[in-house]
């Protein structure tokens, strides 16, 4: 039987669990894993493969499909994260699943305020009221506290140079 390696983010751990699930593994697979790994499942919690757009399903004898190994699994209770962003004098919202990277919700927020490329890689995403700025590659839901499903960015200028 082929395994997958996956890693398990749940409820507002910061620290990635790995897990194992076989290659044709069922919701009932991940659940078992999850549970072994100390994460809750409740009516109020949502489980997401990498960046999918909605959960996994709720019936405990379906398949999961686009498993592959190093496969972060979300395990939270924001089933979409309201994300802001502001550039200079504008601000867009947009609703995404808790497993989108920062990368992407840059690149939503560069087309939406037509940012040419050069400009926008000059640009990095700097959480609201403060200096932090987290990697391209951190999950929407690692910035949440999974009470509050939201996260704001600031879209500002990765050096000033002065001169």
């Amino acid at each position: 039987m082929t395994t997958i390696t996956v890693f398990l983010l749940g409820h507002g751990r910061g620290d990635l669990v790995e897990g194992v699930l076989g290659a044709a593994a069922t919701v009932r697979d991940l659940h078992k894993v999850l549970e072994d790994a100390g994460i809750e499942i409740d009516k109020d919690t949502h489980v997401f493969l990498g960046d999918a757009e909605e959960p996994v399903s709720e019936n405990l004898h379906d398949s999961l499909r686009d498993l592959k190994d190093g496969l972060r699994i979300h395990v939270t209770r924001c089933r979409r994260v309201a994300t802001t962003v502001n550039y200079l004098e504008h601000s867009a919202e947009h609703r995404f699943s808790p497993g989108t990277r920062v990368r992407a919700v840059k690149e939503w927020a560069v087309q939406k305020f037509k940012i040419n490329p050069k400009d926008a890689a000059e640009h990095v995403l700097q959480l609201c009221n403060s200096t932090k700025r987290p990697a391209s590659d951190t999950t929407l839901q690692e910035l949440t506290d999974n009470h509050t499903c939201a996260v704001c960015f600031d879209l500002v200028p990765e050096k000033r140079v002065e001169g």
